[in-house]
């Protein structure tokens, strides 16, 4: 079987990496090949499917909940990509907060905690924050040294060269993995969403646990890594430039720090902007297009978390032509596409 997979972003070099893992003979058209233009190296890397899915496509959960389950093995099989099981903390600063962010927890199933409790888990917030939740069993991961460790899987396999068509590449099957760029080679709706994202750096420790927290109405997470840096997001704007705001920085670093006032100390190290795949719906499109060609893209905010489950159900129908039926509400053919 030789398959093509147009796109190296996370996506793409995970369905690549799978169908090698099974034995397919395969290339990846990428024309960045070493590049850090895609959604994944502005991402975060939190691994959370029950908040991802609060108010989205309601068959999105059960997918999410699917490759979350994944994720152990697959970060495993990838070597040190700083996977991390700490879980998440959400919290709330004031009392139309806590209103607004308990719906989501009450959907979670989630027992509320007093900010007390709250900072006993995590000394370094605010004495301002009133309530929240844990979460145990949400992760997170490096989205950067993933794609770092599947480039190196792939080794020679990729190309340096830009698809303008499908037509243009021979392979038994052609999968596109392009992300925004989708849209243009199938025709499948799907829009850049843009996303402004900081990274802070100090000294390690002031964090333990995923900070997903809503202050003064400002929705912000906080995803602190062993090194030290601590990755402040996002902003969600339907736009398509690529301009870093001060706006957007402002939002994100006064949410960040009424809940964490230790990160004033902090570098403000890095000001990166990304464009998400969206969907009509904010839901993957994951399936047979025409012919030879099978899509795989739209992800929005859950890329890096489908990436396991996305390369194992495409790999089953690149292979097979058949996969389980948890694709079946993903399929082009819910946009007239098929």
């Amino acid at each position: 079987m030789r398959a093509a997979v147009v796109g190296g972003g996370i996506i793409g070099l995970s369905i690549a990496a799978e169908l090698l893992r099974r034995g397919a003979d395969v290339t990846v058209y990428d024309p960045a090949p070493e590049g850090t233009e895609g959604a994944w190296h502005v991402a975060a890397g939190m691994l959370a499917p029950a908040g991802e899915s609060v108010f989205e496509f309601p068959q999105l959960e059960r997918l999410l909940a699917a490759s979350n389950e994944l994720w152990p093995a697959f970060a495993a099989s990838l070597g040190d990509v700083g996977y991390d099981d700490a879980g998440t903390l959400g919290v709330a600063l004031t009392a139309d907060d806590v209103t607004e962010m308990a719906r989501e927890w009450k959907h979670q199933g989630l027992s509320p905690l007093t900010g007390s409790q709250l900072r006993e888990l995590a000394p370094s917030l605010s004495p301002r924050v009133r309530a929240g939740v844990f979460a145990p069993t949400e992760r997170q991961v490096d989205p950067r040294r993933v794609v770092r460790a599947l480039r190196g899987m792939l080794g020679g396999r990729t190309v340096n060269r830009f698809v303008s068509d499908v037509s243009e590449v021979e392979a038994d099957v052609v999968v596109v993995a392009a992300g925004c760029g989708t849209a243009g080679l199938t025709g499948l709706p799907i829009r850049p969403v843009k996303g402004q994202v900081l990274r802070l750096r100090g000294e390690p420790g002031l964090l333990r646990h995923v900070i997903d927290g809503a202050a003064d109405g400002r929705h912000v997470y906080l995803v602190p890594r062993a090194d030290g840096e601590v990755v402040v997001g996002a902003t969600q704007e339907e736009r398509t430039d690529s301009t870093p705001t001060a706006g957007g920085v402002h939002d994100l670093l006064r949410a960040a720090l009424d809940l964490v006032p230790g990160l004033a100390e902090h570098e403000l190290a890095e000001v990166t902007v990304g464009h998400r795949p969206g969907t009509p719906d904010n839901a993957p499109v994951l399936g047979t297009l025409r012919d030879n060609v099978v899509v795989a893209a739209g992800h929005h905010r859950n890329g890096i978390l489908l990436a396991p489950i996305t390369a194992r159900l495409i790999a089953d129908l690149v292979l097979t032509g058949k996969t389980d039926p948890i694709i079946d509400d993903f399929t082009p053919g819910r946009f007239g596409c098929a």
